[in-house]
């Protein structure tokens, strides 16, 4: 089966920032998490993490789930593939 490039750009350009791939991180460890858990454990301003893991939302790696009157996140099965992929794929200093 060929690679359709746009869906994979459309893919990658969802994961391409550091803040992103912590988020998704964040979220293989403990899911169900709120925008407020994900902006007080990496730091970082609400704004920021809303707009990164909207980012996520739309590339499918992240799924948001209603609960009351919050929004709780989660990675998607791809998202959880991708994770796996990227720390097999770390960056790895040669001598």
């Amino acid at each position: 089966m060929p690679i359709n490039y746009r869906k994979t750009e459309k893919l990658v350009k969802g994961f391409s920032n550091h803040r992103r791939i912590q988020i998704m991180e964040l979220l293989m460890e403990s899911s169900d998490l709120s925008l407020i858990d994900i902006a007080e454990r990496l730091k970082i301003n609400i704004k920021t993490a809303s707009e990164h893991v909207r980012r996520l939302s739309i590339s499918g790696i992240v799924l948001k789930k209603n609960r009351g009157v919050s929004v709780l996140h989660k990675l998607s099965p791809r998202g959880k593939t991708i994770v796996k992929f990227l720390k097999k794929f770390e960056y790895k200093e040669y001598e």
